[in-house]
């Protein structure tokens, strides 16, 4: 196993990652509306919010990787 302070950048690095995934997902929505393609919103709108879960879950192992 690497050093607490390579594992801490490794995570902070997936942290912006999945952070960047979870922005272009987002923009995916600005071009639709719900009246559109309800089941197609619906779905971005849950993985965006499971980039953003992933996101500090990671950033929270990173933390925890420093202290």
């Amino acid at each position: 196993m690497g050093s607490l302070t390579s594992i801490a950048a490794e995570l902070g690095g997936a942290a912006e990652i999945v952070d960047s995934y979870r922005r272009r997902v987002s923009a995916l929505l600005r071009p639709l509306t719900t009246d559109e393609r309800e089941d197609l919103v619906t779905a971005i709108i849950e993985a965006e919010r499971a980039l953003s879960s992933a996101g500090r879950a990671l950033e929270r192992a990173r933390r925890l990787a420093t202290s």
